[in-house]
C-alpha cells in the first residue's frame, strides 16, 4: 500500500495544483473566472486510471485523504450503484458533505456545526445555502483561530465531487447534475473529478456537446498498471531486504494472472500474500526464513526433528553427496555439526541473493535495449528466465550476446557506466574488483577515440569511391572487393574491446545468475508450489461444481453420502440427486420421468409396509423438493425450458466437467 501511495504522489500533487488554480480564480474573481462563469463552465479533472478497477479504491481513498487533510473538508465520493437517479445522487452528495468532519475549534458557535439532513430539502439551492452559511461561520472566526484553521484548509474551500466510475453512471443523471450545477457555479466553488477506466473520449460519448461545453476539462493520467507491477516486483522481490522469495513458476503464475485476467496490482499483492501464508504453513523449516541477524539464534534452537527435516531436503541431500565420507557422516548423525553447517549455508544463500540482484540488473541494462528484446523488455521477464533454468544455455541468451557484440560505442559506454553505478550501490564487497574492471574498460574506450576517427576517414574514402559514376558491372565488382576485404580484414581495437566487454559480462552471468534451485537449502526461503497457488487463484468453477453435485462427500466429508460404483445415495441433497439423474438423460428430459426417478431414489429407505394408496401418487412434499431442485439446477445453467415440448426441459451441458 505504501508503494502504491508513493507511485500516486505525483498524480495527487498535480490534482492539488489544479484545485489550487481553480479555487484561486474563484476567490480573486479574476477575468478568467468571470469568463468561465459567463459560460457556466465547471472546473473538471478527467482522471484516467486504467482498466484495473479493483485498484482504483486505494487511489480515490488516498486522494480523498489528501484533499481533506490540507485543502477542503467538503469531499464527496459518488458511485454509480448508489446514484440510479438525480434525486439519489443529490441525497448522497448532501449526506456526505453535511456530515463531513468540520474543525469545531475554528467555529464560534459549536452547536450549529451539525446539520440535519432530514430537515433539509435535497436540492442544489439547499446545498448553496448550506455552503454559504458554513463559509460565513468559518470567515467570522477570530484572527488567531482563522490562522489555525487556514493551516489545514483553504479559506472558502471548494466542494469536490468525485465520480469514482464515470462509465457506469447513466447519461441522464450526469447530464442533469452538470446542467443544474452550472446554474450555481457563481455561488458554489464546485470542482468535479471523473474517474475514468477506459478513455477520456467516454466523456464526449456520454455527454452531448451542449452539456460537455459546460465543463472546463483538464486531463490527468496515472501510471499504467504495468509500471505499478514493475515497481512492486522491484521493491518486494528484487531486493535483499526480505528473506522470502518466489520460485520462477510461482512468479510466472502471478504475472500471467495479472497480464491475462485483470491487470490488478491489488490481486497480485493478494496472491503474493497467499504465497507467504502457504509457505509458512506448509514448510516446517520456514522458521529459518528470517533476516540475516536472526539466523544464528534460530538455527541454535532447532530440535532434533527439525534437523531431520533439513536432512530430508532434496537440495541438502545433493549437497551431502558431494562431500567427503567423513563430513557426510557428521552431517547425517551430528546435530551440532549440522547446525553449524546450516548457518553457513543460509548465510551463503543471502550473499547469493544480494549478488544475484546486482548482476541481474546489470544484465537487464544490456538486454533491455536490444532489438526485439530476446530476453524480454521488463526485468521481471529476465528474472523469471534466470530462476527457471540456466539462462546462458538458452537460445535467447545466445542471440542477445550476438546483438550485444554489435553495439556502438556510445551505447556500450552508457551501459558500462550504468553497471558501475549499480554495482557501487550494492551492499556486497565482492564487486570491488568487478567495478575496477568495468572502469578499466571505460578508460580503454576513451583512449580509442583517435583511432576511431582514423577508421572513419578510411570508410569515408571508400564511400567516395562508390559514389563515382560507374556502370553496373564495375559497381558489383567494387562491392564484392569490399566484401572480401572486410572478411580478410582483422578486427579493429574497438571490436576486440567490445568482444572483451561482452565476454566479461557473460562470465559474470555464469558465475552469479545460477538458478535458485541449484542452491542448497533453497526450499527454506523459496516458495515453489505453483500447482497449489494455481488451484487457489485460477480455480475451475465448472469442475468444482461437477464434483460437488456428483460426489457431495468430497466436500461435506459425510460418510453417509459416500457411494461406490456410481450409485445415488438417498441421503444426498436433492440437487445432487437431480443432477446425477439428469446425467443419464439425453438432449431433452421428460419432467414426469425425472420426477418418478427422483421419487424412487428418495423413498428407497422407507419401510416396505408403507400405505399402498400413498405409494400410488407422489407425495406433495417430494414434489415440492423436486421442483426446488430443478429450479436450482436451472439457475446454475445446466438446463432450460424447452419450446418443443412443454413437459420437457433441454439439457445444456455435456461431459463430466
Amino acid at each position: 500500500q505504501q508503494i502504491q501511495e508513493d507511485l500516486n504522489k505525483q498524480l495527487l500533487g498535480n490534482l492539488v495544483s489544479f484545485l489550487s488554480r481553480s479555487h484561486s480564480d474563484f476567490q480573486e474573481k479574476t477575468t478568467e473566472w468571470t469568463c468561465r462563469m459567463k459560460f457556466r463552465e465547471i472546473p473538471t479533472a478527467a482522471l484516467v486510471l486504467g482498466v484495473n478497477v479493483t485498484d482504483h479504491d486505494l487511489t480515490f481513498r488516498s486522494l480523498s485523504d489528501v484533499l481533506q487533510d490540507s485543502i477542503t473538508p467538503y469531499v464527496a465520493l459518488l458511485e454509480a450503484k448508489d446514484c440510479p437517479g438525480i434525486k439519489n445522487l443529490m441525497q448522497k452528495l448532501m449526506g456526505q458533505l453535511m456530515n463531513c468532519d468540520i474543525d469545531v475549534d475554528s467555529l464560534e458557535d459549536e452547536d450549529c456545526v451539525q446539520v440535519s439532513q432530514n430537515r433539509t430539502r435535497c436540492s442544489m439551492s439547499s446545498l448553496v445555502s448550506w455552503y454559504e452559511s458554513t463559509a460565513k461561520k468559518t470567515d467570522s472566526v477570530t484572527p488567531s483561530k482563522k490562522r489555525n484553521s487556514s493551516s489545514r484548509h483553504w479559506q472558502s474551500p471548494p466542494v469536490v465531487v468525485i465520480f469514482k466510475d464515470m462509465e457506469s453512471f447513466t447519461t441522464k443523471v450526469l447530464q442533469d447534475f452538470i446542467v443544474i450545477s452550472s446554474q450555481h457555479i457563481h455561488e458554489l466553488p464546485l470542482v468535479l473529478i471523473f474517474g475514468i477506466a477506459t478513455s477520456p473520449m467516454i466523456i464526449h460519448r456520454l455527454l452531448p456537446h451542449s452539456v460537455s461545453s459546460l465543463l472546463c476539462i483538464e486531463l490527468f493520467q496515472s501510471l499504467s498498471c504495468k509500471e505499478h507491477l514493475s515497481t512492486i516486483i522491484d521493491k518486494l522481490l528484487l531486493t535483499s531486504r526480505f528473506p522470502f522469495k518466489l520460485g520462477g513458476k510461482v512468479l510466472q503464475v502471478l504475472i500471467n494472472i495479472f497480464l491475462y485476467h485483470d491487470f490488478s496490482v491489488k490481486n497480485f499483492i493478494k496472491g503474493f500474500q497467499l504465497c507467504i501464508v502457504e509457505h509458512f504453513y506448509s514448510q516446517p523449516l520456514s522458521v529459518l526464513c528470517c533476516h540475516l541477524v536472526d539466523i544464528k539464534k534460530r538455527v541454535c534452537s532447532l530440535s532434533h526433528d527439525q534437523c531431520e527435516n533439513i536432512r530430508r531436503l532434496p537440495s541438502f541431500r545433493r549437497y551431502v553427496e558431494k562431500q567427503e565420507s567423513g563430513k557426510q557422516v557428521e552431517l547425517l548423525t551430528n546435530d551440532s555439526f549440522l547446525k553449524v553447517e546450516t548457518e553457513k549455508l543460509l548465510e551463503g544463500l543471502y550473499v547469493y541473493h544480494a549478488n544475484y540482484v546486482s548482476i541481474l540488473r546489470c544484465l537487464h541494462v544490456f538486454t533491455s535495449s536490444l532489438p526485439k528484446y530476446p530476453l524480454g523488455k521488463q526485468i521481471r521477464e529476465l528474472h523469471c528466465a534466470c530462476l527457471e533454468n540456466r539462462v546462458w544455455e538458452t537460445e535467447e541468451y545466445e542471440s542477445s550476446l550476438q546483438l550485444a557484440r554489435m553495439l556502438n560505442k556510445i551505447d556500450l559506454v552508457t551501459m558500462l557506466q550504468q553497471c558501475v553505478e549499480i554495482l557501487m550501490s550494492s551492499s556486497g564487497k565482492e564487486f570491488d574488483k568487478t567495478v575496477e574492471k568495468l572502469k578499466e574498460f571505460l578508460t580503454q574506450f576513451q583512449n580509442l577515440e583517435a583511432e576511431a576517427s582514423q577508421e572513419q576517414d578510411v570508410s569515408v574514402s571508400s564511400q567516395k569511391e562508390l559514389q563515382k559514376k560507374t556502370d553496373l558491372y564495375h559497381l558489383q565488382k567494387t562491392l564484392l572487393e569490399l566484401k572480401e576485404s572486410r572478411k580478410s580484414k582483422k578486427l579493429t581495437k574497438f571490436e576486440m574491446l567490445r568482444f572483451e566487454v561482452v565476454d566479461y559480462i557473460d562470465s559474470l552471468v555464469r558465475k552469479y545468475l545460477v538458478p535458485a534451485d541449484d542452491r542448497t537449502l533453497h526450499e527454506i526461503v523459496y516458495f515453489n508450489t505453483a500447482a497449489v497457488l494455481r488451484g487457489h487463484l485460477n480455480a475451475a468453477p465448472r469442475t468444482a461444481l461437477h464434483t460437488a453435485l456428483n460426489n457431495p462427500h468430497w466436500y461435506l466429508k459425510n460418510q453417509a453420502l459416500k457411494c461406490d460404483g456410481g450409485g445415488i445415495s438417498n441421503k444426498a441433497p436433492d440437487i445432487c440427486i437431480v443432477y446425477k439423474l439428469h446425467l443419464e438423460c439425453g438432449r431433452l428430459i421428460n419432467l414426469v420421468d425425472w420426477l418418478e426417478a427422483f421419487s424412487t431414489v428418495v423413498m428407497a429407505a422407507e419401510e416396505p409396509n408403507a400405505d399402498a394408496a400413498s405409494s400410488d401418487q407422489v407425495d406433495d412434499i417430494i414434489h415440492a423438493r423436486f421442483i426446488r431442485a430443478v429450479s436450482e439446477l436451472e439457475l446454475l445453467g445446466f438446463i432450460k425450458p424447452s419450446k418443443q415440448k412443454t413437459d420437457h426441459v433441454a439439457r445444456l451441458t455435456w461431459g463430466g466437467c
